[in-house]
């Protein structure tokens, strides 16, 4: 049971990696000329990493860590083509497609 629910963390934890690397870009690079943005964003960095830890506590850390990057960095480009118009080509999405499967294998092979 306690492995589920720290699968669940990481997950949420992946997820909130997402909404702070959006938040580095609305913010303008955590600017002061942008405090709300900026705060959530150093919300999101603080909470990510708080789950991410919580997590590790029942997982193997190099499993989570990797599958933490893993939701963060194909999150974060998707992200990107659809909210900042970043290019959406066949070897971008070839590239997130090659990161979602080996975040895939590490949880079937956990």
């Amino acid at each position: 049971m306690a492995q589920a629910w720290s699968w669940l963390l990481l997950v949420l934890a992946g997820l909130l990696e997402i909404g702070w690397a959006v938040g580095l870009k609305l913010s303008q690079g955590l600017s002061l000329a942008r405090p709300g943005t900026t705060a959530l964003t150093v919300a999101a960095m603080a909470a990510s990493v708080i789950l991410l830890g919580l997590a590790a506590r029942h997982l193997p850390i190099g499993t989570a860590y990797a599958v933490w990057v893993g939701i963060g960095a194909a999150g974060t480009a998707i992200a990107g083509m659809m909210l900042f118009d970043e290019p959406a080509t066949l070897a971008r999405i070839g590239a997130i497609a090659t990161i979602v499967i080996g975040v895939a294998a590490l949880k079937l092979l956990s």
